[in-house]
């Protein structure tokens, strides 16, 4: 029986609930071990006139505090661009940002020197907001532009147009693990980070650059992570970092381990975006041009927010054809965090905005928004199946999930019944939506498409299995297993899944852009096809055979496929290899192949395939609170020959959710001085079980495989995550059904307040047949 396909646990899933998994904080600690606290600044933007830190120095327990004079090698964890000190030298640029740390015997040590350290700040005008930052041209990059035909006159010839903006909402990445890194000494100039890190490879040379060292000095490991999401991206090097500046300096082994309010405050979130958009249409509901602006807010500095911006540029059409579309990029320069990869990189921003157009277009002509919807698919050959950027849909299967996902959820029969029931309910209104998504697969950046695995085999037939991906939760090294156990013939008991380190694969990419299977898979593949072939010319000479292509590895024999009577042992044949001294492990390697982006010219072939996905979900609000209740979802959603169908069926469940988070009550409060509000479980409101509805359904599209994938699955991490548009696009339905609007301005978030503003609009267009005044919405800033 093949362990590929197969519904198995999560790898780890007993240690997690038993609370026996290690983490990087949960190690034995080597003697002497330091810890770090830090002091974070007031102001969203100032000048520093003054810092004393010997009143730290005074405290008991305090071994020393690290400033920016402290760093030997280069102040900057910038990574496409070195624009982000480590340390401040004369000037903080958000609210929150680590000016120094202190390093004590204990936390409690380094938290009380922090505490007596004096720095005094001079503020200076800060920009808050991404339309502030619009009016002081105050932007990160040059515009950037994906076109295709001419909107302009298409919108004039239009039947119908209309413009309009809507503001996009951050998302802090609320990981149960806050950043935590170890960094441990040798003795020799080397050191050992431990770093709860998606990109090993970048935080060993992150941490390099500061030291001013050789990366070969420096080994980093990622043991697991308690959740990711993008967040420990690029965002683990600073605190990797400020750990090895401690033991740098102290020679001593050091940890950052950030509180959660440390955490919230310190760290980048999803970037928040304001979309603007022009649109023409005709009468049966197609767009026929699209003018689109998006700005990212990139806060005080870039980090990833050119990929994150590219990819929303890219998924601005979502599974629409819109023949003539014109998007502009911007990043916006603020005084913010400075906003990093979160779980669909963009894609959610881009996506938001069509979506928001295709509805508009829907009500404006009184027509179904699932039927608009469907008339505006990519569809055919040529054109009609090419997005903007001149990329063809191979294998489009938009119409078929979304087929499927109508048929299964039984959507005409309920939108029926809720009709009814909403004529009768005027307190409570329900609403029904169904929403897709097409989201391409690969890397924005045709290098990081690759992967290295380092596959052992000892002498009594166990096995190490080494990868370059990292476990965040979300089932990885438990598909690598299942992969290499189908690709050597073999148990999946005989293999043990090695911690992810640099010294082991070298020059990794990140756990990201939902290609962690993907291209480590491949690269696993590749190492055990070169061990079973080593291992197939020696089994053939055992059996008397002469033809090693024939031998078949299953279940832990190895026999001829025309003679299968003729069979022996994994175990004997890997006794014998040794004895004829024929290597053991093998290195493996993968990229990806045919893909390619001018960015000059917004063309080419980014990804090597599209994921596609529908939801159907069903809300009531309340009329009087503006609450909701998710009622039912039901998803159809394409894995391609899912590796493991428990795992992927866990991650669709739990990206819908998350992203129904973003949606509906994930709300980032700065008050008008640039603080953040929002730094706390007490105040940032996450979905819990309670939002849960009862009636979750997620189907698998079944004969899905795909081509030139590993064993024909599909990425999933991040598609799933927009599904949860269909709730937004529920709620919005049932707002429309406490009136009558040809427009439903539902704000991002949709919180209760912001959907009772959003019913007393659509009550004001209608009040005894006269239009009545609205209040305008109130400014939330404290």
């Amino acid at each position: 029986m093949s362990p590929v396909g197969k519904p198995k646990h999560h790898e780890s899933a007993v240690a997690h609930v038993s609370g026996t998994a290690v983490y990087t904080d949960d190690q034995r600690e080597p003697a002497g071990m330091l810890s770090l606290y830090p002091v974070l600044s007031p102001h969203a933007r100032a000048k520093i006139t003054n810092l004393d830190v010997a009143p730290a120095l005074a405290i008991a327990g305090c071994v020393t505090v690290l400033t920016a004079a402290d760093v030997p090698g280069e102040n900057n964890t910038g990574v496409i661009v070195h624009d982000e000190v480590l340390l401040p030298t004369d000037e903080v640029s958000y609210y929150g940002q680590v000016v120094a740390w202190a390093v004590g015997e204990t936390e409690a040590a380094a938290r009380e020197a922090a505490a007596k350290i004096v720095v005094e700040y001079e503020p200076l005008p800060a920009i808050k907001t991404v339309k502030e930052a619009i009016a002081a041209h105050s932007y990160h990059n040059d515009p950037q532009f994906i076109r295709r035909g001419n909107p302009d006159a298409a919108i004039a010839e239009a039947e119908h147009t209309f413009a309009g903006e809507i503001e996009i909402g951050g998302q802090d990445h609320f990981y149960l693990e806050t950043q935590t890194s170890w960094v441990v000494p040798d003795g020799e100039g080397n050191i050992q980070v431990y770093a709860s890190t998606q990109h090993p490879t970048e935080t060993q040379e992150v941490v390099a650059r500061v030291l001013g060292v050789p990366k070969n000095r420096v080994v980093c490991t990622c043991l697991r992570m308690g959740g990711g999401f993008g967040g420990k991206e690029s965002q683990a090097n600073p605190f990797a970092s400020a750990a090895a500046l401690a033991t740098y300096k102290t020679g001593r082994p050091a940890r950052c381990r950030l509180r959660r309010h440390h955490d919230m405050l310190i760290t980048g979130k999803r970037h928040g975006f304001l979309g603007q958009y022009e649109v023409g249409f005709n009468n049966d509901g197609t767009i026929t041009a699209m003018n689109a602006t998006l700005v990212a807010d990139g806060g005080w500095s870039l980090d990833l927010s050119p990929p994150v911006l590219g990819r929303a540029m890219l998924h601005v059409d979502n599974a629409y054809y819109v023949p003539n579309l014109v998007v502009e990029g911007r990043i916006a320069k603020t005084n913010r965090v400075s906003n990093t990869a979160y779980r669909g990189f963009g894609g959610p921003q881009g996506m938001i905005v069509i979506e928001e157009v295709v509805d508009r277009i829907a009500r404006t002509l009184n027509l179904p928004p699932d039927l608009v919807r469907e008339r505006n698919f990519y569809h055919g050959e040529g054109d009609t199946n090419r997005t903007h950027y001149d990329q063809d849909i191979v294998d489009n299967r938009i119409a078929r999930v979304w087929q499927e996902a109508k048929e299964g959820a039984d959507y005409m029969g309920r939108r029926a019944a809720i009709a009814a029931f909403n004529e009768t309910s005027p307190y409570k209104k329900r609403g029904l939506a169904i929403t897709p998504v097409k989201f391409g697969i690969s890397f924005n950046k045709v290098t990081y498409n690759q992967a290295g695995a380092l596959v052992l085999i000892y002498t009594d037939g166990s096995i190490q299995l080494n990868h370059g991906g990292t476990e965040m939760g979300q089932g990885l090294h438990t598909k690598m297993i299942q992969v290499a156990a189908k690709a050597l013939g073999v148990k999946s008991d005989r293999l043990r899944m090695m911690h992810t380190s640099t010294d082991k694969v070298p020059n990794t990419s990140a756990t990201a852009a939902s290609s962690g299977s993907d291209l480590n898979g491949q690269a696993v593949k590749d190492a055990c096809k070169t061990l079973r072939d080593r291992l197939a010319g020696v089994a053939v000479r055992m059996l008397n055979l002469d033809a090693p292509e024939d031998m078949v590895f299953e279940n832990d024999w190895i026999y001829c496929r025309t003679y299968p009577s003729a069979r022996i042992t994994f175990d004997e044949v890997v006794t014998q290899t040794y004895s004829e001294r024929i290597s053991l492990s093998a290195t493996g390697f993968y990229r990806t192949p045919n893909i390619f982006w001018n960015p000059k010219l917004g063309k080419g072939r980014p990804f090597y395939y599209f994921a596609y996905g529908a939801a159907v979900s069903e809300v009531e609000v309340d009329g009087f609170t503006g609450t909701f209740k998710l009622r039912q979802v039901d998803i159809v959603h394409d894995v391609g020959e899912s590796l493991n169908p428990l795992v992927d069926k866990g991650q669709i469940e739990g990206a819908f959710v998350q992203g129904m988070g973003w949606l509906t009550m994930e709300e980032l409060v700065w008050d008008g001085e640039g603080r953040l509000r929002t730094f706390a479980p007490s105040t940032y409101k996450i979905p819990t079980i309670s939002e849960v509805p009862e009636q979750f359904t997620v189907h698998l599209l079944e004969r899905a495989a795909q081509d030139g994938v590993i064993y024909g699955s599909k990425a999933v991490g991040e598609p799933p995550f927009m599904l949860a548009m269909s709730v937004r696009e529920a709620i919005r339905a049932a707002v429309a059904a406490f009136g009558r609007a040809d427009y439903v301005p539902l704000a991002l978030p949709a919180t209760p307040e912001a959907t009772l503003w959003a019913i007393e609009a659509v009550r004001a267009t209608v009040c005894q047949g006269q239009p009545v005044e609205v209040l305008s919405v109130p400014d939330l800033n404290l």
